[in-house]
């Protein structure tokens, strides 16, 4: 089953300037086992649900060529407006229909994305297209451990992003309860015997106020509420800002 939440063209601004990009570290990680399985060359990277590119653009230094999939074009069109990385291609395509030959692909990425694909169907795709000794890295966001912090609002803050989440979580599909579980069902049908996982990889970031209300916006279970109330999404978002300190960054 193909999803379609991250389609329309305000969605995928809002996502390009609010989403996270994954830990260089985390990046490194990746790297570093891609060159213990099966060394160098590193020729092709896949980024499948690739969104605006975030982790498209992390992989660019190290490969002769990144290719960044995903099925919204509003989200590809967002992406390719981004200067500065000629080895990178973006297009329109799902991860269970992948159009690339078999045994072209040196690494195969999806980075807050694997929870949408069709388990099955990906990956036989994934089988297919590796190369062998090829890898395959599957991100994942959690937010359980998020901790706010700036001067003494650290508290009033986890609360307000925790009611925030409570609001919308009529609105939470299957697959982003599967993310919130850390994509197990999905990691214990991966047929490769070496596989490995990192259960755990924390972050920090220095953003505004503005721009957590902006992540919190990007959500999939925000738009599906905001397609379902408008008004009542816009007033949980003013609302969410008014109350929030009004400063300009916060450790988060």
């Amino acid at each position: 089953m193909a999803y379609r939440l991250f389609e329309g063209k305000d969605h995928a601004s809002i996502y390009q300037k609010y989403r996270f990009t994954p830990p260089a570290g985390l990046k490194d990680i990746i790297i570093q086992y891609l060159d213990k399985k099966k060394g160098q060359p590193h020729e092709l990277a896949v980024d499948l649900g690739c969104g605006t590119g975030q982790n498209s653009r992390l992989l660019a230094p190290h490969f002769k060529e990144v290719v960044g999939l995903d099925i919204s074009e509003c989200q590809v069109e967002e992406a390719r407006a981004v200067p500065g990385h000629p080895n990178i291609t973006y297009r329109k395509g799902t991860a269970e229909e992948l159009p690339f030959s078999d045994g072209s692909v040196d690494l195969l990425t999806a980075a807050s994305a694997a929870h949408w694909f069709d388990q099955s169907r990906f990956l036989a795709e994934a089988a297919r297209v590796l190369k062998p000794r090829g890898c395959m890295a599957l991100l994942g966001f959690s937010d359980y451990n998020t901790k706010p912090t700036y001067q003494n609002c650290g508290d009033r803050l986890k609360n307000i992003y925790e009611e925030v989440k409570q609001a919308l979580q009529p609105y939470m599909s299957n697959p982003v309860a599967v993310a919130d579980g850390k994509l197990d069902p999905l990691y214990s049908a991966i047929p490769f015997p070496d596989k490995e996982r990192i259960d755990c990889f924390q972050a920090k970031s220095l953003i505004s106020v503005r721009h957590l209300v902006g992540f919190m916006q990007s959500w999939s279970m925000f738009q599906a509420y905001a397609l379902k109330d408008p008004k009542g999404a816009e007033e949980l978002l003013s609302n969410t800002e008014r109350r929030s300190p009004a400063h300009t960054n916060s450790d988060i």
